[in-house]
């Protein structure tokens, strides 16, 4: 009975260890080429719109002036996609929609906070028809 087992066990480790010199060979990289993740122009314009509304929060919590519409904003209606398609007619009418709101931040003195957070509403619109992943970010924009 011990001489069955340990040949079942010797067995099992045998076959084990082949498992894994095939899956090293499997994973090695001599004829894969590694490819660094480029931003598009777009994702890398909202990262910027997100930063700089991380700051515009931050203002209108300290209750600080918000400044001048930044022009850099409007680069959202040529900007280049990941996917080409992507920038259709729901895409511009949504960034027109979030331009708006954006600028109604800046035109108002009054009602700051609730014009703030329409541009995040807006933000959250769009995504919810596009690329929903970053939502859960854009919603800690929100003032409370």
């Amino acid at each position: 009975m011990k001489q069955l087992a340990v040949v079942l066990f010797s067995i099992l480790v045998l076959f084990s260890c082949q498992k894994k010199q095939e899956d090293a060979e499997a994973c090695s990289t001599e004829d894969k080429e590694f490819k660094m993740y480029e931003m598009s122009e777009m994702a890398m314009l909202m990262e910027q719109m997100y930063a700089h509304n991380q700051q515009l929060r931050l203002r209108i919590i300290k209750g600080d002036s918000v400044g001048t519409f930044p022009d850099f904003f409007n680069k959202i209606y040529s900007a280049k996609f990941t996917t080409s398609n992507d920038n259709d007619v729901f895409f511009q009418e949504n960034a027109k929609k979030y331009i708006d709101a954006q600028q109604l931040i800046y035109s108002e003195s009054e009602n700051v906070k609730e014009n703030f957070n329409k541009g995040v509403d807006a933000c959250i619109t769009c995504h919810k028809g596009k690329c929903g992943g970053p939502i859960p970010r854009i919603k800690k924009l929100y003032i409370k």
